[in-house]
């Protein structure tokens, strides 16, 4: 039986996140108690070949002790469990809140709505250590957030999903990557005011990065690396991996070396998704 958790601070999608695996053919369950957990697993293995529950913080215990118990339960029973873990920047969390005024779990007269999103994070610790798979939904809207999900997932072929995305250091380090490279050392276009307003993609910008040995170099010592350790993630039964590389702004280099990347990843696997999120 394949099971997955679902879990995440609130507001970061769990239940669009729910609502697609049952869409995909899921037995859906929301917020129900960790311990509880197995027993539930038990009750639906007869009938059902897939199950998603959603947990949140309220439903967490306090160590991953506890958790790596259920988790290892769950295997004697012949399930196959994954950890989703879904979470945001503080910043869109706190505007989802204020749009839909609905009331965060862990608000009460003492507690802000800020402060109840910061321990929230703190709370959900233990789980998030223990994900499977992280997505960072900041900047996602409803739809992207169930396309990502859906490519992820890969219910079509089950073929191990690797997501190459690029970024901006200024705007802050995606917070579900498994590797995150700094390319900050690499000559940077945005000093030459004709190249600024063009991005990676375009060959203005790939015709500059070219003519220098140490960005191919880089390219170079970066597919090796990953050649190496990706087998590893592999062998160690893991489904999926995000590999992120940032530059200062996130529209020159490292739109370049990621869409390169890309290119060379989808020549031997399958399952390669990209993402550029400063574009």
């Amino acid at each position: 039986m394949k099971v997955i958790i679902i879990s995440g601070r609130s507001g970061s999608g769990k239940s669009s996140c729910l609502h697609l695996l049952e869409d995909l053919g899921y037995y859906c369950v929301d917020n129900v108690p960790v311990a509880l957990i197995p027993q539930l697993i038990t009750h639906l293995q007869k009938g059902v070949s897939k199950v998603a529950i959603s947990i949140d913080v309220r439903n967490i215990p306090e160590d991953e002790e506890t958790i790596n118990e259920i988790i290892a339960t769950l295997k004697k029973q012949d399930a196959e469990p994954e950890i989703f873990y879904l979470d945001a920047e503080d910043h869109a969390l706190l505007k989802r809140y204020t749009e839909t005024r609905r009331k965060h779990p862990l608000t009460n007269q003492q507690r802000s709505l800020t402060e109840a999103i910061s321990e929230e994070k703190k709370l959900l610790l233990p789980i998030a250590h223990l994900a499977d798979l992280k997505i960072d939904t900041t900047d996602y809207n409803l739809y992207e957030l169930r396309e990502a999900i859906s490519v992820r997932l890969n219910e079509q072929d089950k073929q191990f999903s690797l997501l190459i995305q690029s970024f901006g250091f200024k705007y802050g380090v995606p917070i579900d990557s498994d590797y995150v490279f700094d390319i900050r050392c690499l000559p940077n276009p945005y000093w030459h005011q004709e190249l600024r307003p063009y991005n990676g993609l375009e060959q203005p910008i790939i015709n500059f990065l070219e003519q220098f040995e140490d960005v191919e170099q880089y390219f170079q010592d970066l597919v090796q690396f990953l050649d190496t350790w990706i087998p590893k993630f592999k062998a160690s039964n893991r489904s999926y991996m995000t590999i992120s590389i940032g530059c200062t702004g996130g529209r020159h280099r490292s739109v370049y070396l990621v869409n390169r990347l890309y290119e060379h990843y989808l020549q031997h696997r399958q399952n390669v998704q990209i993402r550029h999120r400063e574009l």
